[in-house]
């Protein structure tokens, strides 16, 4: 658990929590921990620097997957799963089925890691190869969600992601469950030695004590 304790003064000012795409993964997340949603403000992140607004002081904590290993940001303990997912244009072949399977993704043409992205947290998004051995073709740059659409839309290509992106995907493309990946830890960060919002505090030691669940 993070020494809050010692931590600095907290600033007087509302959370604002970095996330990428939409807010009710975050809002489901900040109810358990009992903080109204309606208090914080929301900072979209881009996936090409996903780091930039909690960096340049834009927002003072963001939700992030997986195990991070940045020297600067501490993390929480895991406060929920976000269930894997392939996105496809709506006319795909893979578009109307129930689950898919990561090794039928392999069939087609995948995203590259974006900007500043960490290459070891990329790797369990797309991995590079399959469970089943066959490799995954990471060859188109991953800018936004729009340019990504467009490249979905002549069905040669595919993208791994997770079911929470399900509700803010752009028009034309679909999620569909991937039920062979395990679904992704999902925690809040934040920056070492930097004054947090008392907000802040309060979401990590609610998240630290349990008060998520």
């Amino acid at each position: 658990m993070p020494d809050l304790l010692n931590a600095p003064v907290p600033v007087a000012r509302p959370l604002r929590l970095g996330i990428h795409g939409s807010s009710g993964p975050a809002e489901s997340i900040l109810t358990r921990a009992g903080l109204p949603p309606s208090e914080v403000e929301f900072v979209q992140y881009d996936v090409r620097d996903p780091f930039g607004p909690l960096r340049d002081g834009q927002a003072d904590a963001m939700l992030v997957k997986y195990t991070l290993h940045e020297r600067d940001i501490a993390f929480s303990r895991a406060v929920e799963l976000d269930a894997r997912a392939l996105i496809v244009g709506a006319g795909h072949p893979l578009a109307k089925r129930r689950t898919v399977s990561v090794e039928e993704a392999a069939d087609y043409e995948a995203f590259e890691k974006p900007g500043t992205f960490p290459s070891y947290v990329w790797d369990l998004v797309v991995p590079r190869v399959t469970p089943g051995g066959r490799t995954i073709r990471r060859v188109h740059p991953m800018t936004t969600l729009e340019a990504m659409a467009a490249i979905l839309a002549d069905g040669r290509s595919v993208h791994l992601s997770f079911l929470s992106l399900a509700e803010s995907l752009p028009a034309g493309t679909v999620a569909v469950p991937v039920h062979d990946l395990p679904p992704a830890p999902v925690s809040v960060a934040w920056l070492r030695d930097r004054p947090l919002p008392a907000a802040t505090l309060r979401l990590i030691a609610a998240i630290e004590l349990g008060g998520d669940r």
